[in-house]
Formats: C-alpha cells, structure tokens, sequence
C-alpha cells in the first residue's frame, strides 16, 4: 500500500510516497530559505514518507543557475527542514550532487569541468577536461557536504547520478571519452563517491542515489543493459535507488509533459529491480501522478516506493486526502507552472494549486463572517473562486451561461497530451458541489440580476472570461473565419478542407487545435509570426517535440510571417522583412489570438478575476479566483 510505512537504515518513513528533489527557485542566494522549509513541511503535513530536498551543488565552481544552493550554505536550511518535518514523522533527505559540464559558467564566469572536452548540445559551451586534483576536490565536497548534512540532522543522502548530473557523466561512454583509470573504469567516481558519503553517514543514515538508467543514446550511452549492471554494483551499498532516464541528448525525459504517458519508466524500472535481486529497494519515477496507478506499480512488483512529485506540487495533502478516500487535486502534467529552469527565476507553482510555491502566504485562517456570494462564471477562476469561498464557509451561487464549467481550459483540453486539463475542470466542479455550492449551468446573468443581489448585500464575483477580438486583419464578406479556437472545435467543417490555424501568440493552444484538426482529416496550415512553431512551448519542454508532432501530421508550417487578408482566394500571408507573400488557396482561418475581457458587466462593487481582467493563463485564473476568496 501507498500508506504503508518503509523502513530504511533503521528509519522508517510514514508511506511509500517520495516528494523528489526539483528547482524551486526559493533559495535565498545560495541558501536554503524560510520559503524551502515552508514548502517542505507542507508535504510532510500532507502526509509525505521522504522529502528529497533540492540538489545543493557540492562544489563552489559548480553553479547551475542562479538560485542553484550550495551545500556549504544549506546547514541552516537543512536543520530547519528537518526540525519541521519530524512532528510529521516525514523523513527527509539532502539532496547532493554536481551538474559538470550540463550547468552554466553565467555566475562563476570560470570554465565548467566534466570528463572530457564534450560540449552540452544545449548550450555549446566546451568544458574543460578534470584533472586527478579536479576529481579530488569534488569527492572532497560530497565529504564535506555530507558532513554538513549530518550536523544538520538530516535522515541521509540523496547522490543526484541523474540527467543532468557530472556523476551520470562519468558513467557515460557518451561523455567520459578519458584514457585513465577513470576512463577505463567509467563507474570508479560513483564507487568512490558513494564510499566517501557512506563514511560519513554512517550505518543508520540513509543514503539513496538517483541513477539515469537509459539515456536513450545506445549508440554510446548509458543503455538498460548497463545500468542493471551499474545498479547491482551499487546496491550493497545502498539503502534507496531511484531509476530515472535521459541524459546528455534527452534531458528531457526525466520530466515530459502529458504527451508521454503516465508511468513510462515501469519496464526500466522492473528491469533494475530483477537486476538488484532484493539488494536495495527500488523507487518509481516518471510521470506518476495518480494514486491508483501509482498503489498498482507496488501491487505489480514493479518498484518499493513511487517518487510523486508533480502530484505532490500540485495537492501537498495528497497521502492524507488517499488516506481519507478522497480524491487528490489532479496533477495535469502540462510543466507549466513547475519547471522553472529559466532566466525569469520564476517560483516553483502549479496551474491548478496557487498555495504552490506560496506556502506561507496563503496560510491566513478563514474570516469569522459569513457572506451570500454570487460568482458569476464557471471556468477556471469562477471555480476556484467558488470552490475556496464555499470552504471557508460561506453561502455561495455560482452562474455559468453556457451548458458545461470549464470555460477556455475545456477549449484548450484537446488531442493527445492535453486532454488531462479537462480533469482540473471536473475536480473543481466536483468540490464545489461538494462543498454546497449552487452551480447552475446554462444561465445567463444580467446586470439588473447583478443589481438584485448586490442590494440583497451578496458578494459578486465577475469571472466572466474573454469575448472574440476582431481580426487585426481584412476579412471580405463571405470568406471562412473563426475568430476562436472553441467555435472550430465545437463545430468544425464536416467535410475535410483547408485550414490555416493563425498563432500570434506562440501558444499551445494553437498548436493542439492544428493537431486537433489533422487529426479530423483537415488539410492543416499553422502560421506565426515567430520563427519557431509554438514558441511560448520552450519552458514546458515541449517544444521540439511539439514541431516534430506537427511535421508527422503532414501540417504545413508557415514561420516567420503575419495575415494580410482573407479573401475569397484564400488566406494571403505576408513575412514583414522580406515583403515576400504566400497565399494559401480556399483556406478557412481560425484565428487563435487571445480575446478581449468580457467585462461588460464590470461596475464599481464587483470583484473581476481571471479572463474578465485580462486574458492570461489558467494558472493566473485560479491564482486570483482563489486569492479573492480569501480577501473576501
């Protein structure tokens, strides 16, 4: 079971469920800050069995991004973290390790070190070849950092060998090109390194380690084959193996968004758990999101523990809520909010949790007053709003004009890998109900009703959504146009045909409506003004992936270019540097730019969220749906 406690080095955690190490970009410089432990406990309290605190760099040199912490500045955090979480018996481990030649020279403005002179794909930058005083210097720091660790109080160590990790780099044939003895035998930093840290540790601390077992380069990296051996070697030495994939090529991997399905590591992962034969347990990873499958992974042999950390950013309670019979908020997979490797330095969050990131901010206990609110509005923020208004105890209606909740996320839950955004809509719509909401759909508010219930002293929440804009383009009379996404999937043409599907905006909702509409037989068009299909992808990460979908759909890709005109002719594209035009003959456009606020019930006293402001995204609807709640 799930709920089942573990034991490990004579420490036994309260479940199977592992909150895994990620970027948060909490850390205050290279500290651990108040907003770590904040986070930490918050999932500890939720019912969490380990907390792998984010990977601190065991080495000054090594300094990945900007608020990437530093294990010589962590004792504080760490003790902090661990002192919060023991009331819940959560056991909680440091996360060490080193990103070699995958991290960033942007700070330390000093060469990255790895292996061997082979340049990240991503970057280009070329590294600079270790040296036996290089290599020296980094066991040094696991000592050290290990030693700083267990000062603080932690239940042990998590060695990061994974995607990004210089120790997954000296295992790689794809990136250990070396003639000595670290060469020659690819795995004797590991050794060392995990001896180094058992030294420290001791026999009752745990020491986990995150091993990349497929980097799916079997032209020279690290294969299945390799790792069941990699992973029998370690495993004496061990207490916990987390199986995880990608590498050099595909870091990718480690992480997808919903395109790839939910549990793809299961056959890796059984594979290295025969390999081990009993030596260690073994830890799940990828993509497991939902308590069912995950209970079904243990129930399948496949794994000891599952690492869930998406599904925990997105429901800190979720062990507790599975305990209870409950239904955990849903984790949709899209990377939106939770991947925050970026320039920005955006907080860690989830589209469908807004207390993510923001623990201790939105900790304020519910006012004493109870209030009649109107919300008028079921997507997104209307729900939200709902939802956490009725759970703080008061009287909430909620009004929805059209026949179904959900607004622009059941737009955008379309095709293959975006279908999960419809399961927020139901579990929003579902707590509302539960919680006594008054949800009625297919009713229009007017401002006279607006005007009623505001001199009956009710509350009014305006989560209206967005209305077309006008084409910012000529469109003769006659000619096809959606001036929406929702229109042409609602009521796409019966017989196949031409479409240009128009992104401005570098959305994915553009990119799934194209996918939507070759799928249906379409002959499909995608233009931008961008020279990338799906530009706003990139954070997400996928990107790539998403123009290789495209290209295998047989949809033509028009970069770089704006509408002119839609006439009879077709759609006339036109790229604004060159003045070269492009018209695709008898197209029907669906213009996917964002609308305009339907605000036209906005009046001094009403309370405007999500859409009806200005059109952003799901995770600013509910953000503000559910800090209206508590303001109110």
């Amino acid at each position: 079971m799930l709920t089942v406690p573990i034991t490990l080095a004579g420490r036994t955690a309260p479940a199977r469920v592992i909150f895994g190490p990620h970027e948060t970009n909490l850390a205050a410089g290279r500290e651990l800050s108040r907003r770590h432990v904040d986070y930490y406990v918050r999932r500890a309290r939720g019912g969490a069995g380990i907390v792998v605190t984010e990977v601190a760099s065991v080495h000054p040199a090594d300094h990945p991004y900007e608020r990437a912490p530093l294990a010589a500045h962590c004792a504080a955090g760490w003790a902090e973290t661990v002192a919060a979480c023991r009331p819940y018996g959560t056991l909680v481990l440091a996360g060490l390790g080193h990103a070699g030649l995958q991290g960033s020279s942007a700070w330390t403005r000093s060469p990255l070190h790895a292996p061997s002179r082979v340049p990240d794909p991503a970057t280009r930058e070329m590294p600079n070849e270790m040296s036996a005083a290089d290599i020296s210097a980094v066991l040094d720091g696991f000592r050290r950092a290990t030693a700083t660790a267990v000062a603080a109080g932690v239940d042990g160590i998590e060695l990061d060998a994974g995607p990004t990790s210089l120790l997954r780099q000296f295992l790689s044939g794809l990136t250990n090109l070396r003639s000595d003895r670290y060469g020659t035998d690819r795995s004797l930093l590991l050794r060392r390194v995990i001896a180094t840290v058992r030294g420290e540790l001791g026999d009752g601390r745990i020491l986990a380690l995150r091993l990349s077992c497929d980097e799916n380069a079997p032209w020279a990296g690290i294969t299945p084959d390799l790792a069941a051996g990699h992973a029998a070697e370690f495993a004496p030495h061990l207490d916990l193996l987390t199986v995880v994939r990608g590498g050099l090529f595909t870091p990718g991997t480690y992480r997808p968004d919903a395109h790839t399905p939910p549990g793809f590591n299961a056959e890796l992962c059984r594979r290295i758990r025969d390999a081990v034969a009993g030596a260690v347990p073994i830890v799940l990873q990828g993509s497991i999101v939902d308590a069912e499958h995950a209970q079904g992974m243990l129930d399948d042999g496949v794994c000891d523990a599952v690492e869930m950390t998406r599904a925990q950013i997105a429901d800190p309670d979720l062990v507790a809520t599975v305990r209870d019979g409950r239904t955990p908020r849903p984790c949709v997979l899209c990377n939106q909010a939770c991947l925050v490797r970026d320039f920005h330095n955006p907080v860690v969050g989830c589209i469908g949790n807004p207390e993510a990131g923001h623990e201790a901010e939105n900790s304020a206990p519910p006012s004493g007053r109870i209030r009649d609110v109107l919300v008028v509005g079921g997507g997104p923020a209307g729900l939200e709003a709902a939802r956490a208004l009725a759970a703080r105890g008061h009287r909430v209606q909620l009004r929805e004009r059209a026949d179904r909740c959900g607004g622009m996320l059941r737009t955008a839950a379309v095709g293959a890998g975006r279908d999960r955004l419809a399961i927020l809509v139901d579990w929003l719509e579902d707590r509302c109900r539960d919680g006594g909401v008054d949800l009625r759909t297919g009713t229009t508010v007017t401002a006279a009703d607006l005007d009623d219930a505001h001199a009956a002293g009710a509350a009014i929440v305006l989560a209206t959504g967005s209305r077309p804009r006008p084409p910012g383009f000529p469109v003769a009379a006659g000619t096809g146009c959606y001036t929406t996404a929702s229109r042409v999937l609602g009521h796409p043409p019966a017989q196949p045909r031409e479409v240009l599907v128009w992104d401005p905006v570098g959305g994915p909702v553009a990119v799934a409506v194209a996918e939507r509409l070759a799928a249906l037989g379409h002959r499909v068009h995608y233009a931008t003004c961008d020279p990338i299909a799906g530009s706003r992808l990139a954070p997400t990460g996928d990107l790539v992936d998403a123009n290789a979908r495209l290209l295998r759909a047989g949809i033509t890709r028009h970069l770089g270019v704006t509408v002119r005109a839609v006439e009879p002719t077709g759609v006339h594209l036109e790229h604004p540097v060159t003045g070269e035009r492009t018209t695709v003959p008898g197209a029907l456009l669906v213009d996917c730019s964002p609308g305009w606020p339907d605000d036209k019930l906005a009046d001094v006293g009403r309370n405007g969220i999500g859409d009806c402001v200005a059109p952003r995204t799901v995770r600013e609807a509910i953000l503000e749906g559910y800090r209206l709640a508590a303001e109110l």
